[in-house]
């Protein structure tokens, strides 16, 4: 019944995710058409600070009341998930509404002083009010993910995304007439009335399912619990203080990079059109297709940390090395597709050359990126926390010396060698880390050797396929389609062929 549960959650958590980031694709395509690159230049530099925002407003609690809630169910009441969840609450609002004020008050002094656009400022001001919703979304989203309710938190996102599209295509033509700082606020107003109609919406879930809580939880607690709060914070904190200074310097970047791109080129234009390319364009590109993965991830945090809490130590090694083991021999495929298809896919979406320059490098780091994301997550399952803390913050310090130093001499090219160095040292650590606790090794011939060796071959057959004079007539969305299902298909056969795959370890993976 658990494993069913898992499935059903993680299918629920997957289609919506996939539902997600293709209208965000979408959307973002859309935005770029009303905005051109130096409007998703801008943008961008806004969300960095709206991250900044949720973070603080957030606080880290989301995870924190997972595992809480989690190891409730294991040994608590019904009654203590609850006092868990209002703790939560309170000080999320509290910190939210803080939040807000700090951003509102000192929004004209972010766009003179660190976005360096005044243009930013209405935008500011109108996100700002979305940030107590955030915090409340956050706990309810955590409760709801430990419950196994994840339908609950996936139709909430999905509203959200609707009212947002629906608010922002209403504004963003007529806003866009009177300039760049109206279609930014407008895009920041539709995200504010996106995040407080899924904060209603969550709270609706959380009251229909309290009864069933009641119901399934036992009376009393079969081993007695420290104080929610010390519980709290002792997750919490670690969390909290690596996500705000990890977005407080990853705002920092963001805010560097275009300036010091501008240093490079002479030109601010120019500086905002190329950033906008990369983290507006190009970046959600290369996370779209993890859509199972970031469900998986999610899903992990309340199963590791029950099972961390019984001291099921075989159980933790075994959800890790099947997580680890798709996180590579997928990753490794969807790196490849965008290496083979880069210039194409760019074109097609954005009609933008840069896009594709930009996936065509990214790609190779795809298996990189996708198994931080992933391991990130299983150590905060782990109770390890604080390492995630120190690995990220020593990563954002690193990317900020090396953007002031490097960037300006170089450009975008110094920039692309920084997300080099940075990914990789970050991955390195976190997975180093993570093997350190667990104590499993990874297969080296099955997860990483014969997957690249696949990849490789089925580029190269593609690429030779592709160039063939019946593709080259081919209708330019229908050759990319083909040529994906080509490469996909003769990297499936090379990893069976290889021994990478076998029939009966999927069927023992799935058991």
């Amino acid at each position: 019944m658990r494993h069913a549960v898992f499935v059903k959650n993680a299918a629920v958590l997957t289609v919506t995710s996939l539902i997600l980031r293709t209208v965000g694709i979408g959307f973002r395509i859309f935005l770029a058409d009303k905005l051109g690159a130096e409007g998703m230049g801008l943008y961008q530099l806004i969300v960095s600070v709206y991250v900044l925002g949720s973070t603080f407003a957030t606080s880290g609690i989301s995870t924190a009341v997972t595992r809480l809630v989690a190891d409730e169910a294991v040994c608590g009441t019904a009654r203590s998930v609850r006092h868990i969840l209002y703790r939560s609450l309170f000080l999320s609002v509290t910190i939210g509404l803080l939040s807000t004020a700090l951003i509102y008050g000192g929004a004209d002094l972010i766009s003179v002083y660190a976005i360096r656009d005044v243009r930013a400022a209405p935008a500011l001001r109108i996100l700002s009010f979305s940030l107590p919703s955030m915090g409340i979304s956050s706990c309810l989203r955590g409760y709801l993910i430990a419950r196994r309710k994840a339908a609950g938190s996936s139709y909430a996102q999905l509203l959200e995304q609707a009212v947002r599209i629906g608010v922002i295509a209403l504004l963003i033509d007529r806003a866009a007439a009177k300039g760049l700082a109206a279609a930014c606020a407008a895009v920041m107003l539709g995200d504010t009335v996106a995040e407080w109609t899924a904060c209603g919406y969550l709270a609706l879930r959380y009251k229909c399912d309290a009864r069933r809580m009641r119901q399934d939880l036992p009376s009393r607690a079969s081993t007695p619990r420290s104080p929610v709060m010390r519980r709290l914070f002792s997750i919490a904190v670690p969390i909290t203080a690596g996500r705000y200074l990890n977005t407080a310097l990853r705002t920092v970047e963001n805010i560097l990079v275009p300036n010091n791109l501008a240093k490079y080129s002479g030109r601010t234009e120019q500086g905002l059109a190329e950033f906008g390319a990369l983290k507006g364009m190009a970046l959600p590109l290369i996370f779209f297709p993890a859509s199972f993965l970031s469900a998986i991830s999610t899903l992990l945090i309340p199963e590791i940390s029950a099972a961390n809490a019984l001291h099921q130590r075989s159980k933790i090694n075994r959800a890790v090395e099947r997580t680890l083991q798709i996180t590579l021999l997928s990753s490794v495929l969807i790196g490849a597709v965008f290496f083979t298809f880069s210039n194409e896919i760019g074109m097609l979406l954005y009609h933008n050359q840069d896009v594709g320059r930009y996936l065509a490098f990214l790609a190779p780091l795809t298996p990189i990126m996708y198994a931080e994301s992933l391991v990130d997550g299983i150590l905060k399952g782990l109770n390890q926390q604080v390492s995630s803390l120190r690995y990220s913050v020593a990563d954002s310090a690193l990317r900020i010396v090396l953007i002031l130093l490097v960037v300006p001499r170089y450009g975008m090219k110094g920039f692309l060698f920084i997300m080099v160095v940075s990914n990789v040292m970050t991955s390195f650590l976190n997975t180093h880390r993570l093997l350190t606790v667990t104590g499993i090794r990874i297969q080296w011939r099955n997860w990483v050797v014969g997957p690249l060796l696949g990849a490789g071959a089925s580029m190269s057959l593609t690429y030779f396929l592709c160039r063939l004079p019946f593709f080259v007539h081919i209708n330019g969305i229908i050759q990319i389609i083909l040529g994906i299902l080509c490469l996909c298909g003769t990297y499936v056969l090379l990893l069976w062929l290889l021994g990478c795959v076998r029939p009966s370890e999927l069927k023992k993976q799935l058991a």
